[in-house]
């Protein structure tokens, strides 16, 4: 962060934060967004579809054991 600073004021660039203010800050947005390398459409439906199953499972296991804990429960302390 520092060099970054250096080299700024090297440059004479200003360093102001109120310098630009909105447009500077929809300006550095769209610069950054357009380095972003994106998934390719195959990698977001497997991506997606992975995500999915996980949760489907993870939902189902959390559901079995609330199931378990409320019988255990029902037995234990209700005597049923």
């Amino acid at each position: 962060m520092a060099d970054h600073v250096a080299s700024v004021k090297q440059a004479g660039v200003k360093t102001s934060p109120k310098t630009g203010g909105i447009l500077r800050y929809f300006g550095e947005a769209i610069s950054e967004l357009k380095k972003v390398v994106w998934l390719s459409r195959q990698e977001i439906l497997y991506l997606t579809g992975l995500v999915i199953l996980v949760s489907v499972a993870v939902g189902l296991i959390l559901g079995l054991l609330d199931f378990g804990f409320a019988a255990l429960i029902d037995k234990v302390i209700l005597g049923r």
